[in-house]
């Protein structure tokens, strides 16, 4: 898909991996619907982008609110043709701990943001997208999700965080299939560890020991716009369909 003057979707657009993936579709060419749930960092981040850019606060795991998400973006640009997935929350807890259970609340509010919220976005962002004319190829959207290296290898707090970006990567092909009569592609993003928000709140000397012990080459953490850089090549990409890719550094 030619990227130039495309119409995407990016949620968890105010930080990190969200907020580099805007930066990078906007210099690309692309006009850009960005949500969050923060909307003060919308403003901040985000808008200074220009006027290729609209900004609406929005709960991914609220159905009403993503489905105006995606109508205003209709309605402003004039079409939808990628939606990026990339609002998440970390929700760190033991299963049982000092006597202590994991609370369902906590549970419930993360699979509610990462893997229905993701869901929710392709729902309505993929009924905007088959409305759109076919390219040549018969191409009309691409969507594409965050899924996480935590998928495979969880640490320690990490059970209802790893539930659902397994659930992100499951739900890949099937949801590829389903979508393939529209012509729409799939394709969910593993990363390993990067510079973002998430990773800034874990102890110095957890992240360096990640680092020291589990990462192959480049021996650092991701930066955000090596994931922007593969989002986009997604979308320029049109062999690129239901699959999950790993960008982790040969992290094990």
């Amino acid at each position: 898909m030619n990227i130039q003057n495309v119409v995407a979707l990016v949620t968890g657009a105010g930080s990190g991996l969200g907020l580099a993936t805007c930066q990078a579709l906007v210099a690309a060419g692309a006009k850009v619907m960005a949500v969050d749930v923060d909307e003060e960092r919308l403003v901040n981040n985000v808008l200074p982008l220009g006027s290729s850019v609209r900004i609406q606060r929005v709960d991914v795991s609220n159905d009403a609110e993503v489905k105006a998400a995606v109508d205003f973006a209709v309605q402003a640009f004039g079409s939808l043709q990628v939606a990026v997935n990339c609002a998440g929350i970390l929700g760190p807890c033991k299963t049982l701990s000092k006597g202590e259970l994991f609370p369902l609340s906590l549970w419930n509010q993360v699979i509610a943001v990462n893997l229905t919220g993701t869901f929710n976005v392709i729902r309505h962002a993929s009924l905007a997208m088959s409305r759109n004319t076919a390219s040549e190829d018969g191409e009309r959207g691409v969507i594409v999700n965050t899924s996480s290296g935590a998928a495979w290898q969880g640490q320690m707090g990490q059970a209802a965080y790893s539930a659902t970006k397994a659930g992100v990567m499951g739900m890949t092909l099937p949801v590829s299939r389903d979508l393939a009569q529209h012509g729409i592609r799939v394709v969910a993003i593993a990363p390993g560890l990067f510079e973002t928000g998430m990773s800034a709140g874990m102890p110095p000397k957890v992240s360096q020991g990640l680092i020291d012990n589990s990462i192959l080459f480049p021996h650092r953490m991701g930066r955000p716009q090596e994931f922007a850089s593969l989002v986009q090549h997604i979308v320029e990409n049109a062999y690129f369909n239901a699959t999950t890719i790993s960008l982790d550094a040969g992290t094990r």
